[in-house]
């Protein structure tokens, strides 16, 4: 049954991408559902420990005190600060606009861990508890910057960067306004892949490494778990 694809993220993109069967039991009929890990658990922890260590001024978690080096250099950042900053973008005739996060139109939707506005120059910072960064995807910089560039006409310039504070990498890459909104046409692809698995109802599996005992999609035939 054809469907209207609901509004898309970095991450459900990325889900998309590694197995539309997958994103399918996840996203569309709900087969699996999301359950909370160690270290998702982890994660959400430090998130919100540095959103409050930026925005109070309370003492940082003693758990994530190893953090304190990187806030403090954020915090001595002129400008204003904003923590887990909601973005939407929407299309309207063609062009792509900024909205609401909640808007019935929003098209595209992505939160930033932290945000800082000084003038005509921007940051964007996001926080990764993954051991390595080995698997960094600088889309999701670029995603970032594109909706910040929509939602402040006057930025002209914004350094990304993701943050993995355990294994201390920095990946990094600045945009410009003259070409911030090219991620969107780049990944064209996949969101005109994802369309048409709603609007046809197929969603192919991509067979991975993953399938003979990690995933979670039983239904699957590449599932290896079911042997």
């Amino acid at each position: 049954m054809s469907q209207v694809p609901p509004a898309w993220s970095f991450s459900s993109l990325k889900l998309f991408q590694t197995c539309p069967k997958k994103y399918e039991a996840e996203k569309v009929t709900k087969e699996v559902k999301f359950t909370e890990t160690e270290a998702t658990l982890y994660g959400t922890a430090l998130h919100k420990a540095a959103e409050d260590y930026m925005t109070t001024e309370e003492p940082l978690d003693p758990r994530f005190i190893f953090i304190k080096p990187y806030l403090d250099k954020l915090k001595a950042i002129e400008g204003e600060k904003l923590c887990e900053l909601k973005l939407g973008v929407k299309r309207v005739d063609g062009r792509l606009e900024a909205c609401d996060f909640f808007s019935p139109q929003v098209w595209f939707r992505g939160v930033a861990d932290l945000v800082i506005i000084n003038g005509t120059l921007g940051w964007v910072i996001d926080y990764k508890t993954s051991k390595n960064a080995r698997y960094a995807d600088i889309n999701q910089l670029a995603l970032m910057a594109a909706a910040l560039f929509l939602k402040y006409p006057m930025l002209e310039k914004i350094k990304t960067s993701l943050l993995f504070v355990v294994s201390k990498d920095f990946i990094k890459k600045d945009f410009t306004k003259e070409t911030g909104l090219s991620i969107f046409a780049e990944l064209n692809e996949p969101l005109t892949a994802r369309t048409a698995a709603y609007e046809n109802g197929v969603f192919n599996p991509k067979p991975n490494g993953l399938c003979g005992k990690y995933c979670e999609v039983l239904s699957c035939g590449h599932n290896g778990r079911n042997s």
